[in-house]
């Protein structure tokens, strides 16, 4: 389905820029901003409403799940130190490159959206808030409200609560975290059903933008193309360079190992289909199992740089192109809830999208800049989704050898078992793993 799902949405991309582009030269303006436009924005603004319909359950859910099923933290150790501490300072480095980055190229600034004079105008000037609002900001006093109004960074406290005292209570609240599971498993479903939709959606945004704009706006795509890509290759230089420190001259042998995941992550914008091959690749590269595999579903979750920069850059991107100006403290704001609220549910089909939109209405920016985004989310996916599995798999091998554990690699052409299945919530198996290795050191000694 989602190969079908990238075809129908270019076809979808493809027949909004014919559409538009007649309605924009043989209609008059008059006509196709009274009686046209408005259901071409209908068709976008369903999808919009969607989006937001998933927030609160995906969060809560995802997050609670999360937490509750990691059991006893103090068995993680210290790997699980240094993985979390890694995972904290790479995505430091990749919003604050993207921030860098997005206010360097500044892709949004002239973009061709219609109605963008209207939207910033009923936004208002974003107000600057201070660093003491914005920290009682996020804790909610009512977690009912926090919901309704899909204020993103209090629904992540009250998971945050309701997930380690589930883990408190054990056997007791054992319902409840199937519950909360359960719920997890059918926000997935829905978002899938969601994301069926989204072919329409974008064909209503592209053709809407076409018609009242022509296609400038295709210049606009190709320009946010270029330099978000070009802002990876810099993300990819800094994570490779952190790398060869601790992997010295092993780090071209990681590159040349993990070509084949890498291709496939980007290839398939899923991170998840190429993780039974990175498991296999570093298995010979010389990365226990017992360590990849307590190590990898973690940063699946938590250490998602590609991301990161992708989530900096559409979020600027869209208030740029709204005409919003906003304050260097309110990005660096926005940019650290976009890292906090992403943690945990990466295994969304487009979770981007869902934080990004949250994000956008907790600040009080036009959320309907998601469906112009939309339009090249596949191209953007796909590169984002190749720097998660860089950013993995070097986190993976460099903690390996802070460890003293990493081995000497093996021949390519030897065979391995099939990796075993993880799935979006692989912290109890990785828990489990993690448990072995204490284990196995304590032996030792």
């Amino acid at each position: 389905m989602d190969r079908r799902l990238t075809w129908y949405i270019l076809a979808g991309m493809v027949l909004g820029v014919i559409v538009g582009q007649v309605l924009h030269a043989y209609v008059d303006p008059a006509v196709v901003k009274e009686s046209v436009a408005p259901w071409l924005k209908l068709l976008s603004d369903i999808f919009l409403n969607l989006i937001k319909l998933l927030v609160a359950p995906l969060v809560l859910s995802t997050i609670v799940v999360g937490i509750a099923n990691m059991g006893d933290s103090s068995a993680l150790g210290r790997i699980g130190f240094r993985a979390i501490s890694w995972f904290i300072i790479a995505s430091l480095i990749s919003i604050g490159l993207g921030l860098i980055m997005v206010n360097l190229f500044q892709p949004g600034v002239g973009a061709p959206i219609p109605e963008a004079a209207e939207a910033a105008k009923a936004v208002g000037e974003v107000k600057d808030l201070k660093a003491t609002e914005f920290i009682l900001s996020i804790f909610p006093k009512n977690a009912i409200e926090a919901m309704a109004t899909n204020n993103i960074l209090q629904i992540l406290v009250f998971s945050i609560f309701a997930g380690v005292a589930l883990s408190a209570i054990g056997e007791k609240g054992a319902s409840l975290v199937r519950g909360a599971d359960a719920l997890a498993e059918m926000m997935l479903q829905v978002t899938g059903y969601v994301m069926r939709y989204a072919p329409v959606a974008v064909f209503g945004a592209i053709a809407n933008v076409v018609a009242a704009s022509g296609l400038d706006i295709l210049g606009t795509y190709l320009e946010l193309l270029v330099e978000f890509y070009l802002s990876l290759v810099l993300l990819w230089i800094i994570l490779l360079t952190v790398g060869a420190i601790f992997l010295r001259q092993r780090i071209w042998t990681l590159i040349r190992y993990i070509r084949q995941p890498l291709m496939i992550a980007f290839s398939t914008a899923s991170s998840e289909a190429a993780l039974p091959k990175m498991f296999e690749q570093l298995d010979r590269f010389g990365v226990p199992r017992r360590i990849s595999g307590f190590i990898l579903p973690l940063g699946y979750s938590f250490n998602l740089d590609g991301s990161m920069m992708y989530m900096s850059f559409a979020t600027i991107f869209i208030a740029q192109a709204y005409g919003i100006d906003l304050s260097i403290t309110t990005q660096i704001m926005i940019l650290l809830t976009l890292m906090i609220s992403s943690k945990g549910i990466a295994a969304v089909p487009r979770a981007s999208l869902v934080v990004i939109t949250g994000t956008l209405a907790m600040f009080g920016l036009p959320v309907e800049g998601v469906a112009i985004i939309l339009a090249i989310d596949q191209f953007l996916d796909m590169g984002r989704t190749a720097t998660n599995v860089v950013g993995n798999a070097v986190a993976t091998s460099v903690i390996t050898k802070w460890e003293g554990m990493l081995e000497v690699e093996e021949p390519e052409f030897v065979e391995h078992p099939h990796a075993p299945a993880h799935t979006a919530h692989g912290g109890a198996r990785g828990l489990e793993l993690a448990e072995d290795m204490v284990e196995d050191e304590r032996t030792k000694k």
